[in-house]
């Protein structure tokens, strides 16, 4: 059944990742403007433009550039950046490196937190801890990602002076100073994610600690932590790995007002960048890797949730 299911999901994300690559492609090319002129700027001369447009075959048909650029993707060559000149895979590596970096950290804080709030709070259900992490919860969930960082900022970079208020990756030089320098984007994106999470666990496994076969675990005289790690933990994870999935996808391409409120380089700047010069080469390998990041990660949710629970295994 795995097999198939990756089987399946692979060719459908092929498929789906040709889409991708036309619709984004169509999208930029309905945009207003003209990449030659905005590289060159206001005061560069039409003759200039015209020369410039040649170079980069701008004149050529829609179709046949697309068709160019698509023959030579799926041959490892991600073409030229036409703002920057120079090679794709140099342009955009060294900013997927920075936000894989983030992303990394990020995701590692949000599996430990949601995972240990999620379990308390339905252990505790209708208790005082209970009410008052569900009060935080939907605290964090009502309160977009750059309020948050501003908040951090304001009180962690500016009335206590503990982190830095700015993600300069160039003067990180090790491990320490790197978690030193993105603790405050960490704890944005953290605080952004973890609440959606939180709440699917809470819900899912306060349904799984009342259904009959937990019920029966308990009353055969099991300890309780098996019971809850080992019987109800596994069922309920389905929702909430779904949520992360998507999580991930987000933190990928989604964290560009966070980048933005650190001066953070990663991906999500570069794609705003990319888009305000129309450089199509750019956009498209951000827009390929951004949905492969989100394919992948909705694929490993699902044979996660194929793997914990038993009864979508027999069905």
């Amino acid at each position: 059944m795995l097999i198939r299911l990756v089987a399946s999901r692979i060719v459908i994300s092929l498929f789906s990742l040709l889409v991708v690559s036309w619709a984004i492609f169509w999208a930029v090319e309905w945009l207003p403007g003209d990449t030659a002129a905005r590289v060159l700027g206001r005061e560069a001369s039409a003759e200039s433009v015209r020369v410039l447009r040649a170079r980069l075959h701008l004149a050529d048909p829609p179709l046949v550039r697309y068709g160019h650029w698509l023959e030579h993707f799926v041959q490892g060559d991600w073409g030229e950046s036409l703002a920057a000149d120079r090679p794709v895979v140099r342009y955009v590596f060294p900013r997927l490196r920075n936000t894989l970096i983030l992303a990394g950290l990020a995701l590692g804080l949000y599996l430990i937190l949601s995972l240990t709030i999620g379990v308390v709070t339905a252990l505790f259900h209708g208790q005082v801890l209970d009410t008052w992490l569900s009060v935080l919860t939907l605290v964090g969930m009502s309160m977009p990602e750059f309020v948050v960082g501003i908040l951090l900022v304001l009180v962690f970079a500016v009335a206590v002076p503990l982190f830095p208020p700015l993600a300069l990756m160039d003067q990180v030089k090790t491990f320490p100073g790197l978690l030193y320098t993105l603790s405050l984007p960490i704890l944005t994106l953290t605080a952004a994610m973890t609440a959606y999470a939180v709440r699917m666990m809470r819900d899912n496994l306060i349904e799984v600690l009342e259904s009959d076969y937990v019920q029966m675990a308990t009353l055969k005289g099991l300890p309780r932590v098996r019971v809850v790690l080992r019987h109800a933990l596994p069922n309920a994870l389905g929702p909430a790995l779904n949520v992360t999935a998507l999580n991930i996808a987000w933190l990928m391409g989604g964290v560009v007002v966070v980048e933005t409120v650190f001066n953070f380089p990663g991906l999500g700047r570069l794609l705003v960048d990319s888009i305000s010069f129309h450089d199509v080469p750019v956009i498209e390998a951000i827009a390929v890797v951004l949905a492969s990041v989100y394919m992948l990660a909705n694929l490993v949710a699902d044979v996660l949730v194929l793997v914990l629970n038993p009864r979508l295994r027999a069905s």
